[in-house]
């Protein structure tokens, strides 16, 4: 997750509550991809604090899980749409941060980069620009110019592709009030090249026991 959501308070389990899935309904083939986007924002963005802000707005119930159908860019964007009118339209006491899942379209890093593109410039076209940005997770995550073996990748690699809607107010709110960006990244990369690979998968993918 992005440094973006009000800095955590540390207060409370890390349960969230049962209403934090999905409004409206929940297909069964959505609950896997649910569950896991769970599990990796638990264990990981929230267990390993790679974002210290992230804990707080969980624990509130103010994490928006919004899964897409879309198997193609136009249906994609049509869901970013309604998630974008979705947000800025609720208080965000109720909805501070969306996560809209895509398994089914843009599974090729590349490809997903080049959307980026186009979902900046709805953000345009919706008059959304400096009011909400869009922050990138995918399972094949890359960051130009480093190795592509680095852990570095891990700290956007998610278990879909996934695209996460900030409100521009609460990343610069936590930017001012929170640790200093530059100290949150070497702490990252410091905590996950100690993890190495196979201990993300470890983490991530093991289920937890019955």
């Amino acid at each position: 997750m992005s440094g973006s959501e009000a800095p955590s308070d540390g207060a409370g389990p890390l349960t969230a509550p049962a209403s934090a899935a999905p409004a409206g309904p929940l297909l069964p083939e959505h609950e896997p991809v649910i569950s896991a986007t769970r599990l990796w924002l638990e264990r990981a963005v929230i267990g390993l604090n790679l974002c210290p802000f992230a804990r707080a707005e969980y624990v509130r119930n103010r994490i928006t899980f919004r899964v897409s159908a879309a198997t193609t860019t136009t249906a994609l964007a049509s869901d970013l749409e309604a998630a974008l009118r979705e947000l800025v339209s609720h208080d965000p006491a109720r909805i501070e941060t969306t996560l809209l899942i895509h398994p089914g379209v843009l599974g090729d890093f590349l490809k997903y980069n080049e959307f980026l593109g186009e979902a900046d410039a709805l953000l345009v076209r919706m008059g959304l620009e400096g009011v909400v940005q869009i922050a990138s997770f995918h399972p094949g995550y890359l960051f130009a110019g480093e190795d592509p073996a680095d852990m570095s990748h891990f700290t956007n690699r998610s278990p879909y592709p996934t695209l996460h809607l900030l409100r521009e107010e609460s990343v610069e709110r936590a930017i001012r009030s929170g640790e200093p960006a530059e100290a949150i990244v070497a702490r990252n990369l410091k905590t996950l090249r100690a993890l190495g690979p196979e201990g993300w998968r470890r983490l991530v993918m093991s289920r937890p026991a019955a």
